[in-house]
């Protein structure tokens, strides 16, 4: 079997008022009755909204207030046409498959109805056989009905009856856009008399508890199912299956073949000795072994092949230590070590997620790893990701936790019952399970998000729809975990109350000080799978979307722009509070962002301190799927990395170290007193940590040298600082923690305290003391990896006050730029030096227009260095 795909074909789509391309004619005058378009070029995959704004038909969507203006969009029906001109290649049988297809739809060729279709999540398959037997050129034609009028954010849970991504109908860090298009591939399945239909493949390790890998033994179990399209006298009977597998070198290292059996299934097993194990990022290496599975007969002949590429890893759960009975297993064991959880939530990259590119998910992926995260929740709000996106995680060690399609309403979040809702559910589940599966990555499957039985009391698998869901993980993928919603319970908020906090969600507010520090730093919650901090888009973002007259500060309340681009998250009276008057969009933004990454911080290493009574954090949230002002984001739409995503890959890193305390403010002569941790994944670990306290002109007042040496999965006190609250000339007082061990070295992102009387970090936005010098120490060199350039920063502040959230912006447009760290603090004489990485834009859809102001490869990235409060350097 091979595929064909048709994307790069000539397809046109045209918009209709509906039922009218159903029939065709006026029946009082008889005459045509036109679309409310003419034919268009169209892109597949993808969305109609691009086509209709490559045309001049709508303006921009993401800007201002534009969407809202494209709502007609989704209340017309659409018709895709291409013509498939048929290769002389032939095989028994041709399937035309459509991978993704929203919403609804009927598909005609040469004007027959071939079928019709509904839902985004499973594939529509059509026999064309016959038809390219006796035509060697097809009209192709798809006739897309206008979205279904589904629940937004807030609605009933219980009266969902799509399974059309909700989050396309108005959510928090979106608006309503609702997609229509061709969504992923389109292709020729072309087939010999026999093909291999399902396979599951699943791996496993034997012999770790021997304590010597080379003891181990890696098992990879395959079963695969045989159809038969055309079969002889006996011939079924003739049929094997063999499995190959290479080690990641392309090495032959097992191979074995098994008879079909008499229910059309074929079952293997490899035992691979010495294997090279697989683990999350941050635990060890990702190396993935091929295999090979072939379908033929006795004397040779073969009729199909598919090719995996694997990890080979013992996967297992456990409860947490100090655990309630009742608690459900929320800590990941791999290969016998316990992971903690280092996550994100993951929405989808678009709007329009039919124009999401791999390089797109490549960035993604990247950011992930390099932040050091292990895991990506897909959220059940939005889609299941296309292919590419989970062989980016098998091979960047990202665990992947996919939740079905279904989420919270607000007004109830009950599981749907709908008997054609759980019906297209089962479709969704069967088709997600059936390829997801064979993913190495794939740790946790759950049935949805924020789903609940009555307020606050997450929803279990005694729910009829959640038992369906629960069995059919059971049938068809019975090695992983499945959790009926996150949270999963008993509550779903995090809460006071000692003993309920299981898995929860919650908050997504800076809770204020010092009830935040109060609230996150005492919590006994066993796994916080869902949490934020809201913050601003960077300045460099919030210019392309909001226009001249919207780039001023203002409350969500008082701007109907800023409302439409992220009304939940208004931060510009809890920002004043902390910083005074916001005039300049630009401080605005630094500042936002300041509270959004020390409020993330703290709870990451909070939850950090408790591992592994805390099983881990997974953050609300990496991106967001368009451009808002303000967003709990780490990422923005436009690929940019926040503050936050920086601070958060630190409190994330495999060796890090952290202060425990319970408020920003410090008067005069206080009692400072705070206890100082290691985190580490490595046990037996020798740290030296010396803790400064120094004011905003690099003066040292006070310093502590702790040492401790690491224990097996928990975290390190190695002691207190204690110093009495010095006077400075501001108030302002900054904590910086330097770490030394066997591993390397490294420093905390300082810990800011204020004396001050009035808004707590007012006297910060008066540093303007600082003087940066940056050189870059070679021209842009071309990586390995195609379509990066990299180069050093050494970054020198040579003034008299310290440079606070020094960062990097790439000014072309064409690039996006990552580095090892980001928004570090510079004291007086000091000099920090920072590898730089940027990589060629490759968005799709509307990110393409990033892509064409900017520049490709041959004009290299232009770099302006900041610091806060929005001092900007040349480079």
């Amino acid at each position: 079997m091979h595929e064909i795909r048709l994307d790069s074909l000539n397809w046109k789509v045209k918009g209709f008022w509906p039922w009218v391309p159903i029939k065709g004619t006026s029946m009082e005058l008889g005459q045509e009755l036109m679309g409310v378009t003419d034919w268009l070029p169209a892109t597949v995959p993808g969305g109609v909204h691009y086509d209709l704004y490559r045309a001049g038909l709508i303006t921009h969507p993401y800007t201002d207030l534009n969407s809202t203006h494209c709502e007609w969009v989704e209340n017309r029906w659409w018709m895709y046409k291409t013509t498939i001109e048929w290769p002389s290649e032939r095989g028994e049988r041709v399937e035309l498959v459509f991978k993704g297809l929203d919403y609804e739809a009927a598909i005609y060729a040469n004007q027959e109805l071939l079928g019709e279709h509904k839902g985004m999540f499973h594939e529509a398959v059509y026999d064309m056989t016959e038809l390219l037997k006796q035509n060697e050129r097809v009209e192709l034609s798809v006739l897309l009905r206008h979205a279904p009028d589904e629940m937004a954010q807030i609605g009933k849970t219980s009266e969902t009856f799509t399974q059309k991504s909700r989050f396309n109908y108005k959510w928090d860090f979106s608006t309503r856009l609702v997609n229509i298009g061709i969504w992923d591939e389109v292709v020729l399945r072309v087939q010999q008399a026999h093909r291999l239909d399902e396979v599951y493949l699943h791996t496993d390790v034997e012999g770790l508890d021997s304590g010597s890998a080379k003891e181990a033994v890696g098992i990879i179990g395959l079963k695969a199912s045989v159809l038969d399209y055309e079969s002889g006298e006996g011939e079924s009977e003739r049929l094997l299956v063999s499995v190959s597998c290479f080690d990641p070198e392309g090495r032959l290292v097992a191979s074995q073949s098994a008879s079909r059996l008499e229910d059309g299934q074929a079952e293997v097993e490899l035992r691979i000795g010495e294997p090279e194990l697989w683990y999350p990022n941050g635990y060890g290496s990702q190396p993935l072994y091929q295999v090979k599975v072939v379908l033929h007969t006795a004397d040779g002949t073969e009729y199909d092949e598919k090719t995996y590429k694997t990890g080979l890893r013992k996967l297992s759960y456990a409860q947490n230590d100090e655990s309630p009975d009742d608690a459900l297993p929320y800590t990941v064991v791999i290969n016998n070590k316990r992971i903690y959880i280092r996550g994100v939530n993951m929405t989808p990259l678009d709007h329009l997620y039919g124009n999401v590119t791999d390089e797109q998910y490549g960035w993604m992926v990247r950011l992930m790893r390099q932040g050091n995260m292990n895991m990506v929740r897909i959220w059940g709000g939005g889609v299941i990701e296309k292919t590419a996106f989970y062989e980016l995680c098998d091979a960047n060690g990202i665990m992947v936790w996919q939740e079905f399609i279904q989420s919270s309403s607000g007004v109830d979040n009950i599981p749907s019952k709908r008997p054609e809702f759980l019906a297209l559910l089962e479709q969704t589940a069967r088709a997600a399970l059936a390829d997801r599966r064979n993913h190495v990555s794939l740790t946790v499957w759950s049935g949805g998000n924020e789903l609940m039985s009555a307020p606050n009391k997450p929803s279990n698998d005694s729910d009829k729809n959640l038992a369906m869901l629960k069995e059919l993980v059971r049938q068809l993928d019975p090695h992983r975990l499945f959790l009926p919603t996150s949270a999963s319970g008993p509550v779903e908020y995090i809460t006071d109350e000692k003993g309920l906090g299981h898995d929860v969600h919650g908050h997504w507010k800076y809770m204020n000080n010092p009830e935040h520090y109060r609230l996150y730093g005492e919590n006994d919650n066993l796994f916080h799978s869902e949490f934020g901090v809201d913050g601003v888009s960077r300045v460099k973002s919030l210019r392309k979307f909001l226009s001249e007259p919207h780039r001023t500060p203002v409350s969500m309340q008082d701007s109907m722009v800023w409302r439409h681009h992220g009304e939940w998250w208004d931060t510009l009276s809890r920002d004043e509070a902390l910083f005074g008057t916001m005039q300049d969009l630009a401080i605005f933004s630094e500042s936002s962002q300041w509270v959004q990454a020390e409020g993330l911080r703290f709870i990451l290493e909070a939850n950090r301190r408790r591992k592994f009574r805390n099983s881990g954090s997974i953050i609300w949230q990496l991106n967001e799927p368009w451009p808002n002002v303000s967003c709990t984001n780490l990422i923005d739409y436009f690929g940019e990395t926040k503050m936050a995503y920086y601070w958060a890959k630190q409190a994330f890193a495999p060796v890090h170290v952290s202060m425990d305390y319970r408020k920003l403010n410090a008067a005069v002569g206080e009692n400072f007193q705070s206890d100082i941790y290691v985190h580490a994944h490595q046990a037996g670990l020798s740290v030296e940590v010396t803790a400064q306290v120094l004011d905003s002109t690099g003066a040292v007042h006070h310093q502590a040298e702790l040492v401790g040496v690491t224990a097996e999965d928990t975290a390190l006190c190695v002691g207190q600082l204690k110093f009495s609250v010095p006077s400075t000339a501001n108030g302002l007082l900054f904590i910086r923690l330097i770490y030394r061990s066997e591993l390397g070295s490294g420093q905390s992102h300082p810990y800011v305290f204020s004396a001050s009387e009035g808004p707590l970090y007012k006297a910060a936005l008066s540093l303007n003391q600082a003087k940066l010098t940056v050189g870059l120490s070679q021209e842009w060199q071309s990586s390995e990896q195609e379509g990066m350039l990299e180069n050093e920063a050494s970054i020198t502040n040579t003034g008299e006050e310290v440079a606070l959230h020094v960062h990097l912006e790439e000014q072309t447009n064409g690039y996006w730029l990552e580095s090892d760290d980001q928004y570090f603090t510079l004291f007086p004489g000091e000099t920090r030096k920072v590898a730089i990485r940027c990589f060629e834009k490759a968005g799709g859809g509307f990110l393409k227009e990033e892509t064409a102001v900017g520049a490709s490869l041959a004009v290299r990235p232009e770099l302006l260095l900041r610091s806060f409060p929005n001092l900007v350097f040349p480079v």
